[in-house]
C-alpha cells in the first residue's frame, strides 16, 4: 500500500490524536486548516478523500472539552463548506462540460460524475442538500449542478442550508456525545461507524443500479 494512502487511512481513523496535535501545535492557526481542509474536501473534486463527517465530529468532540470555540467553529465551517460548494459549482460550469464527456481524465474520476449524475437525476435540487451527508456525492453534486446549468440562485439556496445543516449536525453530534466514556473508549471504533453509515446510502444505491435490468435485457 502507498505511503500517502496509508497515512490518510490512519489521520481518518485516529483523528482524535492528530486533532490535539493540530490544536496544541498550531493554536489559533487550527481554525484556519480546519477552514481550508474543509473547504477542499467540499470545493475540489479531485479531493473527496478527505475527512468530512468524521472530521467534524471530532472537532465537536474536541469544541466540548473547551479546546476549540464550538460557535466559532460553526460559523467558519460553515463558510468553509458553502464557499467550497460554490466554487466546485462554477467550475462544473466552466470547465465541467469537456472534464464530463472526457473518457480517461487524469485528475476526474468519470464514474464518480456519472454516478452523482443519476443521484442528482433522483433527487433534483434536493441532491445538494442530501448530498452533503454522503461522502464522495457531496464532493461531485455541485460540480454536477454546475454542469446541469442550474441556476445559480437555486443552487445558493440548497447551499446555504445544506451546507449550514451539515456543520451543525455533526459537529453537535460532538459536542454533546464525544466524549461519553464509551465514546472516548472506542474513538476509533465510532469514527469507522460514521465512514460507514455516511457511505451506506451511497453503497445501496450502487448495488440497487448494478441490479437493475438493463436497457439491452428489458427488450
Amino acid at each position: 500500500m502507498d505511503i500517502s494512502l496509508k497515512l490518510i487511512i490512519d489521520i481518518i481513523l485516529h483523528l482524535d490524536k492528530y486533532l490535539d496535535v493540530l490544536i496544541t501545535g498550531m493554536g489559533p492557526w487550527s481554525y484556519a486548516i480546519l477552514f481550508l481542509i474543509i473547504f477542499c474536501e467540499t470545493g475540489l473534486v479531485i479531493t473527496p478523500f478527505l475527512p468530512g463527517d468524521s472530521l467534524l465530529f471530532a472537532i465537536g468532540t474536541f469544541a466540548a472539552l473547551g479546546s476549540l470555540d464550538v460557535t466559532l467553529c460553526i460559523f467558519l465551517l460553515s463558510i468553509a463548506a458553502i464557499a467550497g460548494d460554490t466554487v466546485n459549482y462554477w467550475a462544473g460550469k466552466i470547465i465541467g462540460p469537456k472534464v464530463f464527456h472526457e473518457e480517461k481524465s487524469r485528475f476526474f474520476n468519470k464514474q464518480h460524475l456519472e454516478r452523482t449524475h443519476q443521484f442528482y437525476e433522483k433527487y433534483g435540487g434536493k441532491t445538494i442538500i442530501i448530498a452533503r451527508f454522503v461522502p464522495i456525492i457531496r464532493t461531485f453534486a455541485p460540480f454536477v449542478a454546475g454542469i446541469g446549468s442550474m441556476t445559480y440562485l437555486k443552487f445558493i439556496t440548497y447551499n446555504v442550508i445544506g451546507g449550514v445543516a451539515w456543520i451543525l449536525a455533526f459537529i453537535s453530534c460532538g459536542f454533546f456525545f464525544g466524549n461519553i466514556p464509551v465514546v472516548k473508549r472506542n474513538f476509533t471504533l465510532v469514527i469507522m461507524a460514521i465512514i460507514v453509515i455516511s457511505i451506506l446510502p451511497g453503497v445501496i444505491e450502487f448495488i440497487r443500479e448494478k441490479r437493475r435490468p438493463g436497457v439491452l435485457e428489458t427488450r
